[in-house]
This record gives structure tokens, sequence and C-alpha cells, in this order.
């Protein structure tokens, strides 16, 4: 599967993390690898992690995906369920989640809402979060970039100004 190229241009960013001899580095992902969680899966499966490696991706200031490997495991964070009905890549995410999304789905997240829990951000804390009609996508990972303690590194890379 490939994304349209309409929705190539639509990827605010597509960035990997992963903690590296106790330190967080942060990578650009390519547009490529962000056609389906498969493809992110594979493309962070190639980066050395401590505890595995998370993907980062926020789609048309509408909707994020993160997606966690370590070692055969992938689990998947999808900010709105809803976004399936447009997006490529939101489609995969809920069917790899075994969901089937419908037209008139309301704007939920859908996944793992602990992905990150033994990093620093539990899944009480990440619902609180996606409930924040408030926020933007960018700004939501921002602030579970800032939870899991690389914050200003990624604020850097995507252009976000901290407050």
């Amino acid at each position: 599967m490939a994304l349209a190229p309409e929705q190539t241009d639509d990827i605010d960013f597509a960035l990997a993390a992963y903690r590296q001899d106790g330190s967080w580095r942060l990578a650009e992902l390519a547009v490529t690898s962000c056609a389906s969680v498969e493809t992110l899966a594979q493309g962070l499966r190639r980066l050395p992690g401590d505890a595995g490696a998370l993907a980062m991706v926020s789609i048309d200031e509408d909707f994020f995906v993160m997606v966690r490997v370590s070692g055969a495991v992938t689990r998947v964070l999808l900010s709105d369920v809803s976004a399936a009905i447009e997006w490529e890549l939101a489609r995969s995410a809920v069917e790899f989640l075994g969901l089937l999304p419908e037209d008139d789905e309301e704007e939920e997240p859908a996944g793992d809402l602990d992905l990150v829990g033994d990093l620093g951000m539990p899944a009480i804390d990440m619902g609180v979060l996606l409930d924040d009609a408030e926020l933007y996508p960018d700004e939501m990972l921002s602030e579970i970039a800032d939870r899991l303690g690389f914050g200003p590194e990624f604020d850097a890379v995507v252009g976000l100004r901290s407050s």
C-alpha cells in the first residue's frame, strides 16, 4: 500500500524516537514509511533502542498516529478513529486494531492508551490529553514528548516553540 500523492503532502511530520545508551534520539521518517502501520513498524525495527522505537506522525493538523515496536510486538495509538474514513494511515491503524470505522464515527482515540506508560505517560494521562479538543496533534505529541523526556528536542525538530 502506498500513500496517495495528495496525502503525502498532508503529513505535518513523521519522527522516530528511541533511547540509546540512556539518551533519547530523534530521526525523521521517510514519507514512504507512513503508508501503513506495517511500513512504519518495519522502519522502526531498523533503529536501535533500549525499549524499542516509537513513531510519531501528525497528519494535516487533524490527527496523529503513534506506533511503538519492541522486538516482534507492535502497538498502535490513533488519536481520532474517524480519520480512518478519509486517511490511508488512519485506516491502516484501525485495521491493525481490528476495528471497523463507520461514517458517523465520533472523534475518539483508538488503540493502546498505555503505549508509553512505561516511559513516563500512563494511560490515564494520555486519555486526558486526547480529550483536550483545544490542542492540535503537534501540540499533543509535543506534550507526550515532554513527558517522556525529549520535549525540547522534539519541539526543535518540528518547529514548535516552547512556552
